[in-house]
């Protein structure tokens, strides 16, 4: 049976059976289950099914989901497209890297992601799932940024950016080699030779005077695990209220080095979204690693568009309170997600938006 889609999602069908080349048959399920999770802000199949605009009932809706979580082969490479042309800026885009423990049903997964960041987010856009513990390694590393070549041309790469378990001889020999950009956190106790004098120190010792608060390029270039790299430094606190250094290494521009890295952090933003402030991705029960993958890429596309549309509410409609201490009252995901599912739930609701643009690449 064709599912029926609610008057106000026609607009999304029409959008996305023009981008995806699927049958029309799947983009309304893609719509009602987009749809959906955005209603109910959960991935857990049950409640999906019952946010489903659609003829059958409940039960009908819980088997299509199921069939499609386990037979439909899903393009991640197109929604990995589809998601780079909603992009609120243009390319060459400053990527992170990170990789972060969740817990599927019973199965604890990492889960390698590479974003995009952008003014306090992070859009995933490519992704791995790890079934094991412990840090990825430098072939699935370079794959996600090789597939990320593939799909969008070196051309819209400007720089990388990763935390200290992102390091290697091996791994930051490939970024080198490819002349790939890059600003990395390095552990202060990491030994460096110095090649115009041939010592060997660590780290920390070329900014041992650095004040509390201060920052500072190392000027001459240096040799981390046979790699030549700069460095650059800052001193801060960290959470116990301790002087802590951090250190970057860099392929060029080290003065640029300690401003971009901190833009890794937008990457939380994006975790926190898809799990507990926004979709509760960990609720799901699924265990094979390809009905979550086909699950991830789902709430991507959402978590898109419901920052796309909190953006344009706090642009250009009615701008989100800023508190006391300077932060938004809310996230512009949140504020987004919130709104698409007053106009998805309320029928009658007079929305000053079309929301349903947003997904569109034209």
């Amino acid at each position: 049976m064709t599912p029926r889609v609610d008057a106000k999602s026609s607009e999304l069908v029409s959008i996305f059976h023009d981008q995806s080349g699927w049958n029309l048959a799947r983009v309304k399920f893609f719509v009602l289950i987009i749809s959906a999770l955005c209603k109910v802000q959960t991935v857990g199949f049950e409640k999906l099914a019952t946010a489903f605009d659609s003829n059958a009932n409940t039960n009908s809706s819980l088997r299509r989901i199921q069939r499609f979580m386990a037979t439909y082969l899903l393009d991640i490479d197109l929604i990995s497209r589809l998601i780079f042309r909603l992009l609120p800026h243009e390319s060459p885009f400053r990527l992170a890297m990170d990789r972060t423990n969740w817990k599927f049903g019973q199965q604890n997964i990492n889960v390698l992601v590479l974003a995009v960041v952008y003014h306090g987010v992070a859009f995933p856009l490519l992704f791995r799932l790890l079934p094991k513990f412990g840090n990825s390694n430098t072939n699935e590393r370079i794959e996600l940024v090789e597939r990320y070549i593939r799909l969008f041309g070196s051309a819209a790469l400007d720089c990388l950016t990763a935390d200290r378990e992102f390091v290697g001889e091996r791994w930051i020999k490939y970024l080198n080699e490819q002349q790939i950009r890059y600003y990395i956190r390095i552990r202060e106790n990491f030994w460096v030779l110095q090649p115009h004098n041939g010592k060997r120190v660590k780290a920390s010792w070329l900014f041992a005077n650095l004040p509390l608060n201060g920052c500072r390029v190392n000027q001459r270039i240096v040799s981390l695990n046979d790699q030549l790299c700069y460095l650059s430094a800052s001193k801060g606190k960290d959470k116990d209220g301790k002087p802590e250094l951090q250190i970057v290494i860099s392929f060029n521009k080290p003065e640029d080095a300690l401003e971009i890295y901190k833009e890794r952090w937008q990457i939380e933003t994006a975790f926190r979204a898809l799990k507990t402030s926004g979709f509760n991705i960990e609720n799901t029960h699924l265990a094979e690693i390809e009905r979550i993958e086909k699950l991830f890429a789902l709430v991507m596309v959402a978590f898109t568009w419901a920052y796309l549309v909190g953006d344009y509410l706090h642009r250009y409609i009615n701008p989100i309170p800023i508190k006391k201490h300077g932060n938004k009252a809310k996230s512009l995901f949140k504020y987004g997600l919130t709104y698409i599912a007053t106009v998805l739930l309320n029928a009658f609701f007079q929305d000053d938006i079309d929301i349903f643009k947003f997904l569109s690449c034209t």
